[in-house]
């Protein structure tokens, strides 16, 4: 039987070799040495630092890949949030946007219920305040829907204002609703008075919500541009002195015994959103209310 003899090659890994021996105690010991050394007077710093600047490029580029895909992923998702945070600011000014002109529309109707709130005071008769509900937008047929009727005190013929001046009148009064004519509708007629010379007519609607006509007044009558108009108080509808108009154009036909005059409203017609209600004793009215508004006299 064969014995098992290990071959050269195993036998030189075990043998021990003296040289090798004396060259690792003396590597170890100027290793410790030099420890020694740096550890108490700090003597391989310089070397030490030559030694990292000649390295620092490797660990530069041992690092490149990994930086590079840092840098791209957080470029992307610096780039994601930015578009993602635009958005969200696009919409938040959108929404602040409608709710600015909501707060616009907001302070323009305080400003006008408070202009109405300060002539209610300085109106001796009681008032009732409400809103506008819809416009016709006939040309021939200027008339709006109030939201408040009878259930509320409303009467055909009551006067209708807004805090400029005189607006027009109830000619329909429903129990919940109630519709007013303009002072610019064709078929109205307001008995007014120059508050400067208290020369008095009607003022008739001319079908342009900027424009009355004043027939009947004679040429030697002293009628200027620039009068105030004021309601005169016939008819028992309006009372005396509310403003209606200013007289923008006198003019002279010599194959005519009366004057052209227009004037312009007071009351801002074409933007009314609230108007005031003058609580007077209700009138007599003609069966016809639509009728009887042209029939007065002054």
């Amino acid at each position: 039987m064969a014995s098992l003899k290990p071959s050269g090659r195993i036998r030189h890994l075990f043998e021990v070799n003296p040289k090798a021996v004396l060259q690792l105690g003396l590597w170890g010991a100027l290793s410790i040495a030099l420890m020694t050394v740096d550890h108490r007077y700090h003597a391989i710093d310089s070397v030490r630092d030559v030694l990292a600047t000649a390295v620092y490029p490797l660990h530069v580029l041992m690092r490149l890949p990994t930086d590079t895909r840092n840098w791209l992923t957080e470029k992307w998702s610096s780039r994601s949030r930015l578009l993602e945070e635009n958005a969200r600011l696009r919409e938040k000014q959108l929404l602040l946007n409608v709710q600015l002109q909501k707060l616009t529309a907001l302070e323009a109707e305080n400003r006008r219920l408070r202009s109405l709130l300060e002539s209610a005071v300085n109106t001796p008769e009681r008032v009732l305040m409400a809103e506008l509900l819809t416009v016709d937008f006939n040309p021939y047929r200027h008339h709006i829907l109030l939201n408040r009727g009878r259930q509320h005190g409303l009467y055909v013929g009551q006067p209708v204002l807004d805090q400029h001046g005189v607006i027009g009148q109830i000619i329909r009064a429903d129990p919940l609703t109630s519709t007013a004519i303009l002072i610019t509708d064709p078929n109205h007629a307001l008995p007014i008075q120059v508050n400067r010379t208290g020369v008095r007519t009607l003022a008739l609607g001319s079908g342009n919500l900027h424009e009355l006509e004043l027939p009947h007044i004679p040429h030697n009558d002293d009628v200027k541009v620039g009068d105030v108009l004021v309601t005169s108080g016939m008819g028992g509808r309006f009372p005396r002195g509310y403003p209606v108009g200013t007289v923008t154009s006198v003019k002279f036909d010599p194959g005519s015994p009366f004057a052209r005059i227009i004037a312009k409203p007071m009351a801002q017609l074409d933007r009314i959103r609230e108007v005031m209600l003058l609580d007077n004793d209700p009138p007599i009215i003609a069966p016809d209310a639509s009728d009887a508004v042209a029939a007065w006299t002054p």
